[in-house]
Order: C-alpha cells, then sequence, then structure tokens
C-alpha cells in the first residue's frame, strides 16, 4: 500500500470528538481497522536519515530502549524495527489498535511490545529508556489551545522516564502552543535541535509542514539555544508556517541567552578529575566546588551538588569523607547559596571532606537503594586517597532533617494523583533549644522542588491557655521516619499525636503564620493597601485570588485575621482539596470559595472580563502560591509557566486599578530571577521585593498602575500609617507584619 501523509482533520470521522477521550479513538480505530491507514506527518524515507543520526548513541541500536507512545496504526515503529532497532515498546490509550498491531506483527516482530496505556501516565520506572519518539502524541493532546494540562503531564513523564543522555523525539506540526510549551519544558537542562523534514513535492502531502524537535537530556545546570536546521525549500513552500516557527525559536532563545547570562560555574567530575580545580583526590581546606555528576550510558540520572573541604581550624574529624544526600531541592539549594550554613554543616558533621547532593523533582519515586547505585561510582572518585566513604542516610531526607532542625517526623497520610504525583500529610517535632514540644503538620509534594508546601501549628491549647501559647507536652504516641518505598498510611484522627477538637479533627493555629513567605505576603498586602488608600469593591470586601490552595493554611489565616477580603482559591487538583479539608481544617464560607480549574485560563477570563463589559470580575488581589514541579526551569518557585511575559500581561489585565500582584521567588540560578526580572518591568513599573529565610526567598509586589513610581520616603510614610493603624492589635502576625514592612524595597 502506498503510505500517503494527509492531514489529520480529513484522516478523522466528522464526529470524532475530544482527542483525549479513549472511547473515541477506539471508534476511531475499529471503523478504520489497522490495514486501513495513512501515515501522518511524514513518510519513512523521509524520516529514515535523521532518525538514525539521533538514534546514534551508545548503546547501540539492538539494545537501546525506546518507547513509542500514541503509536496508533502507524508504521513506524515496525521500521524502526526493521531497521535495527529492537527494544520497542508502543503504547497507546486504544485497546482496539494494540491489540490489532500486536496480531500484526507478532510472528514478523516478535521482540516489539505492545502496551495499553495513558500517555500521561505511563507505568514505567525513572529512567527506563535512551529514547522517546513521539509521532504527533502530543499535537492530539494539546488539539484545544485552551488546556495544556495533559501535554504539561505528558512532558513530565517523558522527563522522568528518559535515562541520563536520553533523547525525546517529537514530530510535529509546530502549531505556536505546542511549540512554546516545548520551549518552556525543555529548558534547563536540555540539549534542543528543531528540524524541518524535507517532503517530495510528489507525495501528496499536507500544505502544513512537519518539524522534529529533538530534546537530549543533558547536564542540570546548562541553558543552551535552541539549534535549528531548516532548508530553503522549508522555507519558500511552506512560508507563512515556518515563518511562525522562526519567530518562536527567536523569542526562545532570547529568553535562553537572559537565562545564561552571568549563570554560575559548575564543574563536571571530568573537569574536576582534569585539575581546574587543583588535585581532587587531595583534601585543600576551604575548597568549595559546585558540580554536576551523572555521564550518559554510565547513570540513569543526572544530579547537582557541592564539594567542601574543611578548613583545617575545624578539626579533630571523625570522618575522611562524607556524603549527605537532600530530598529537598530548596533546603540544599538555599544551603548551596548561603555561606554560613554549608560550612556550619561541615563543622557539625565533623568531615574533613563534604559532598552534598541534591535530589530534585526528576528523582521523584526513585528509590534509594537506585540512587546509591546512581551515585556510588561518582562517590569513589571523589574520596581522598587512602580514605573510605560513607553515604549518611537514615532517610531520604536526612540532609534536609538536619538543615530544618526536624527531630521527629509523623507521616499522617499519603496518596497519589495523576495531577500533582505522590502528595504527603507529615507530623514533625522540630529539635529546638529550649526543648519544647510544638509540632507542625506539613503538606508535601513529592514532585515540588521545594517539597514541603504548607505547614500549620498544632494547637496545644487548653482550659488555661491563650491562642498562640504552646507549652511543652508529653511526645506523640507515633513518629517515625519517612523512607522511600511503600507507606503505610496511619490515621490522622487516630495517631495522638497532639490535641483534638470533639470532632476528632486536631486543633490549628489559625492566627499563627508559620512560613517565612506567608508573613512577608502579608506585610506587603497590607503596606501596599495602606499606600493605595484601597477602598473595598465587593460589597465592602477586597476581591482576592489566590493561586495554589496547599493546606489551605493561607487563606484560613486571611480569612480569620483579615475580615475585608473576599478569597477565591484557583486549584487544578481535587484531591488537594480533599486532603486539606479532612487533614487541616479547611473549610470554605460566603468569604472563601474554591474553584477547581486551570489558573492560566482562570486569570485569563478575568483579564478578557473588561472587554466583554464585566469590569466588576476585575480582581484586587492576585497572590501566587505554586512551587514549581519541573527542574528544567531552573525554578524552585513558582511554577515557570507563571513567569512568562504573557502570563504577566494577563495578570495586569485582570487586575483592578489599585490591583496588587504577589509571587515568591525562588531559584538556585541567579541569571533565572535575573531573567523573571526582566520580563516582570517589561509589564509592570511599580515592582518591590522583600527577601525572607536569609534572603534565599524572595517575595516580589507589583501594582498595576505604572504611575507614579513609589518613591522610598513614600514607602517609610506607608509603614507609618500602617503602624498607626496596627497599634491596638497586640497579636504576633501584626507586630511581624509591621516589621517586615519596613524591609519591604523597589526592585533594583
Amino acid at each position: 500500500m502506498e503510505e500517503n501523509c494527509i492531514h489529520i482533520s480529513k484522516e478523522l470521522p466528522v464526529a470524532f470528538g475530544s482527542f483525549t477521550k479513549q472511547e473515541n479513538w477506539d471508534y476511531f480505530f475499529t471503523l478504520k481497522g489497522v490495514d486501513d491507514f495513512s501515515e501522518w506527518y511524514a513518510d519513512w524515507p523521509q524520516l529514515r536519515t535523521l532518525l538514525r543520526n539521533n538514534l546514534s548513541f551508545p548503546p547501540p541500536p539492538e539494545e537501546l530502549n525506546i518507547l513509542v507512545p500514541a503509536c496508533g496504526n502507524s508504521r513506524l515503529s515496525e521500521n524502526l524495527y526493521d531497521d535495527g532497532f529492537r527494544n520497542i515498546i508502543n503504547v497507546d490509550y486504544s485497546k482496539v489498535v494494540i491489540s490489532a498491531m500486536m496480531k500484526r506483527n507478532l510472528r514478523g516482530r516478535p521482540a516489539m511490545k505492545w502496551r495499553v496505556m495513558d500517555m500521561t501516565n505511563i507505568q514505567f520506572e525513572n529512567g527506563t529508556f535512551d529514547a522517546i519518539v513521539d509521532k504527533g502524541g502530543l499535537d492530539a493532546l494539546l488539539e484545544s489551545e485552551l488546556d495544556s494540562r495533559s501535554g504539561i503531564l505528558y512532558i513530565s513523564e517523558v522527563k522522568r522516564l528518559l535515562k541520563a543522555g536520553g533523547k525525546y523525539i517529537c514530530l510535529t506540526l509546530a502549531e505556536p502552543h505546542v511549540l512554546g510549551l516545548l520551549f518552556r519544558k525543555f529548558r534547563f537542562g536540555w540539549k534542543v535541535n528543531l528540524y524541518a523534514i524535507a517532503q517530495e513535492p510528489s507525495s501528496g502531502t499536507t500544505k502544513q509542514h512537519t518539524f522534529m524537535l529533538v530534546a537530549e537530556k543533558y547536564i542540570l545546570t546548562v541553558v543552551s539555544q535552541v539549534t535549528s536546521f531548516m532548508d530553503e525549500y522549508s522555507v519558500e513552500s511552506h512560508g507563512y508556517q515556518v515563518q511562525k516557527v522562526f519567530e518562536a525559536l527567536e523569542r526562545e532563545n532570547t529568553v535562553r541567552a537572559e537565562y545564561s547570562n552571568g549563570a554560575d560555574i559548575w564543574y563536571s567530575l571530568e573537569d574536576l578529575k582534569q585539575g581546574v580545580k587543583g588535585d581532587i583526590r587531595e583534601i585543600e581546606p576551604g575548597r568549595a566546588v559546585k558540580l554536576f555528576l551523572g555521564e550518559p550510558g554510565v547513570s540513569r540520572f543526572f544530579y547537582t551538588g557541592e564539594l567542601l573541604d574543611a578548613e583545617r581550624g575545624l578539626a579533630p574529624f571523625s570522618d575522611r569523607f562524607r556524603v549527605v544526600v537532600f530530598r529537598k531541592a530548596q533546603t540544599c539549594q538555599k544551603m548551596l547559596a548561603i555561606e554560613l550554613p554549608k560550612w556550619f554543616l561541615v563543622g557539625t558533621l565533623k568531615a574533613s571532606r563534604l559532598l552534598m547532593i541534591v535530589l530534585d523533582s526528576s528523582h521523584s519515586n526513585v528509590t534509594w537503594d537506585d540512587i546509591v547505585k546512581g551515585i556510588s561510582c561518582f562517590v569513589k572518585q571523589l574520596t581522598p586517597v587512602e580514605t573510605g566513604y560513607e553515604i549518611n542516610h537514615v532517610a531520604s531526607t536526612c540532609g534536609d532533617d538536619l538543615v530544618d532542625g526536624v527531630k521527629q517526623r509523623n507521616i499522617v497520610h499519603e496518596v497519589k494523583t495523576a495531577l500533582s504525583g505522590t502528595i504527603y500529610v507529615e507530623d514533625v517535632l522540630l529539635d529546638m533549644h529550649p526543648p519544647k514540644h510544638i509540632i507542625f503538620r506539613r503538606l508535601c509534594f513529592e514532585r515540588t522542588e521545594s517539597w514541603v508546601h504548607s505547614e500549620v501549628l498544632l494547637s496545644a491549647q487548653g482550659p488555661n491557655e491563650t491562642s498562640g501559647q504552646v507549652e511543652d507536652k508529653k511526645g506523640p504516641a507515633a513518629f517515625r521516619t519517612r523512607k522511600k518505598g511503600k507507606q503505610k498510611k496511619i490515621d490522622s484522627h487516630s495517631s495522638g499525636s497532639h490535641s483534638e477538637s470533639s470532632s476528632g479533627q486536631p486543633k490549628f493555629e489559625r492566627k499563627v503564620t508559620v512560613r517565612g513567605y506567608h508573613q512577608g505576603l502579608i506585610a506587603g498586602l497590607l503596606l501596599f493597601s495602606v499606600y493605595s488608600k484601597r477602598t473595598t469593591s465587593a460589597g465592602g470586601l477586597v476581591k482576592t485570588v489566590i493561586i495554589g490552595l496547599g493546606s489551605g493554611a493561607l487563606p484560613m489565616f486571611m480569612r480569620s485575621c483579615l475580615p475585608t477580603l473576599r478569597i477565591e482559591v484557583v486549584e487544578l487538583d481535587p484531591v488537594v482539596l480533599n486532603v486539606a479539608s479532612e487533614y487541616f481544617g479547611f473549610t470554605e464560607d460566603e468569604r472563601l470559595k474554591v474553584h477547581i480549574t486551570d489558573a492560566t485560563k482562570f486569570v485569563r477570563e478575568k483579564a478578557n472580563s473588561e472587554e466583554e463589559g464585566n469590569n466588576s470580575f476585575k480582581v484586587d488581589l492576585l497572590i501566587i502560591d505554586v512551587d514549581s514541579s519541573d527542574s528544567s526551569s531552573g525554578l524552585i518557585s513558582p511554577e515557570a509557566d507563571f513567569v512568562e511575559e504573557s502570563f504577566f500581561l494577563a495578570v495586569k489585565d485582570s487586575l483592578s486599578d489599585k490591583g496588587l500582584f504577589i509571587f515568591k521567588l525562588v531559584s538556585k540560578f541567579p541569571s533565572v530571577k535575573g531573567a523573571v526580572y526582566s520580563k516582570l518591568k517589561r509589564v509592570f513599573s511599580n515592582v518591590y521585593h522583600f527577601y525572607v529565610d536569609k534572603d534565599f526567598v524572595e517575595i516580589i509586589f507589583a501594582l498595576k498602575k505604572d504611575d507614579p513610581v513609589i518613591a522610598e520616603n513614600e514607602l517609610a510614610e506607608a509603614c507609618d500609617a500602617l503602624a498607626r493603624s496596627v497599634e491596638h492589635n497586640s497579636q504576633g502576625w501584626a507586630k511581624r507584619a509591621l516589621h517586615n514592612s519596613k524591609l519591604i524595597k523597589p526592585l533594583p
């Protein structure tokens, strides 16, 4: 049969419906049959050379592990198999097509495997594949420009499944919203090439051109330019489409240049072995080296960290060489960014050499045994002469607990969702001086770079105690350490960890803000409200939107302590709402509502409300409280999509005239923060900031009004006015807000 490449819309039935529904694909393939097909996008002769070139890396072709998602009835994997690539697994949502393709290839290609799977939730271990070859799968997921959730989940799976040095090969029509997502999601730690597929004029191909984007899993600390390969025929024959691709490419490379400027210097193990920082086999007191570990074909994963050789004054040493693994990227990156704490840790561990290794979101669900196996060969090469080495690991968060001062922890609940990954609820007892029995309940997302999203103070309030005063009490009945692997869920209502209400729910201190970010946020909210002499606009209430529910600690505190707010929370995952309600006592009422929807879509609807004559939908206060789930963005907080210039524009349009936009900015790379500043200042003129957590966490405040720009003396006057307004408020949060408000400065 002649294999023609035709446009999808001509190939599908008129009443096909959504591209993301399994029953629609079953209907489609039942209607057509497996042998009645036409290749979408490009034929094998046009793909063969490019595919072979991009699949030419160790191991040899017959040993490469290749995944073909959304395989359909395409002959692509059959052609790859016949060309020498034998370890191929095909997955598709449709049981009909998988069954048919399995029967078709059972005798002729017996080693090829077929699985029914949702490509946004692929059931294979991290670091399984050398290559993922996608022919139109991402395009189908992103058929609707308004909803990118499925595409984001799928790309997260791609990143998780690829080995170090592995490649994602995506055949696409490169529509702007598809190419934009690909560029954003493959920035830090990926080499990206973009090809235009050569097509024969006589082959009856679609008017739309086909492109191949190849993203190679590379070193996490590197941002490289996207390299394009376009021939003259591509430009001349597909002028408008290719022009749009060139425009998107130019914009993306401009962004990547901003990210690269002033980047920290990170060294590979090979660099160190060649002596760029002295003889690495000898301890050199005071030496500190930021490094990345990992090698394609040798290790499944890449790692980042820092090597520290202790000063002589810290002797005597109990260990020659100590390795500490950090699960929470934010904890360790804070250590890497601030000089004093990391050297303090060296002294605390009494190690003459300390290697701190960071696990990020790409290592979620990886067992500790796999981590040890992955880093062992690198650790041995960093071991000083005549020294053994020890990996200090009591639990997967042992390094984090050392820094955070966690004495004991109790996992109260664990649940896994398709949208958020694994979610933990844990009660932690801090190692405090002098000793106090104070317990915090935390919400943790395993996929996010910060790990701990929010926490609340469990109340120990008795008949003679006042809110916020917590006395030492008998310890909890069942504290234990979190370990990787399957967890035993403990019922929060019977754990005996702290005092409970008559309903069985633990009591929470609602008028205490635990997170430094939340304390700084409240300070800025009050300060700029006083400055602008904000008048309420929603029936006497300030319309407030918080993106990201988490435990509900922030909106519950704001409802309790700031009665002039009417709060709407936007949360993507309904399971998060269930966890907040059941384990953190979150409740809704007339002043606090939750919307389960996509945040970007929600903000854009608010932004477009004025055009539709609904100016009353505008927002007075918009807060982002979402951490990054993608290490390749270079961000720990917020999610990368929320610092794109297009999103900033939508935010500004969604705000009322006196509107205020607040978000937390955390990154391990100064260049990333600089790029965010640049994009932010192109949209907002009145921008201010405030540092918390030893200057590692930065809170950004942006006013809708471009002028007049607030001078520092005017900020000081607003602080004085704020002091007068809270002088009769004796609660701790008000005093902290007044103190923090004086530290808010214009963003340089």
